[in-house]
């Protein structure tokens, strides 16, 4: 039972970040800026990033609720607000103030603390760390769009 109020307070947190984070987007993916960049040819269609979050974020949330049902430890309290942090900002980082090197950076701070989540605060949680790979292989995705974007553009 308090598994599941854990999980619902971090889906009430992440999804509540998840609309700041669009909402710090300004106009985002539809800007006339985003939508004038010379994006990768493996760029997705709009309609999935909205899938992909809301999937990560789902998984995201259970793992969160394990892993602080058996660690409830000031180091993941940390490790978990900078996440949230790297993960609003980079939105206006990168949509609203178009610092897309500053982007590529805090997405790659994002990407190597999911990473410490999955290879140490995730030793408690067992097979529970595998939530974190749809994340993990998202940020990936993600890198290699901002990446692309700085480089040919």
């Amino acid at each position: 039972m308090k598994q599941l109020k854990i999980t619902l307070l971090f889906l009430i947190i992440n999804f509540g970040g998840l609309a700041f984070g669009s909402w710090l987007m300004d106009s985002g993916p539809l800007s006339d800026w985003y939508t004038n960049l010379n994006q990768a040819p493996w760029t997705p269609p709009g309609i999935v990033f909205g899938i992909a979050w809301t999937f990560i974020m789902v998984c995201f949330s259970i793992y969160l609720g394990k892993l602080f049902t058996v660690e409830n430890t000031i180091e993941n309290k940390i490790a978990f607000l900078i996440q949230f942090i790297l993960n609003l900002s980079w939105n206006y980082i990168f949509f609203n103030k178009h610092l897309v090197l500053t982007a590529l950076i805090t997405i790659l701070l994002l990407t190597t603390l999911l990473f410490v989540y999955f290879l140490k605060l995730s030793s408690k949680t067992l097979y529970y760390k595998y939530l974190l790979l749809p994340y993990i292989i998202w940020l990936c995705i993600a890198t290699s769009l901002n990446l692309y974007i700085l480089i040919h553009n």
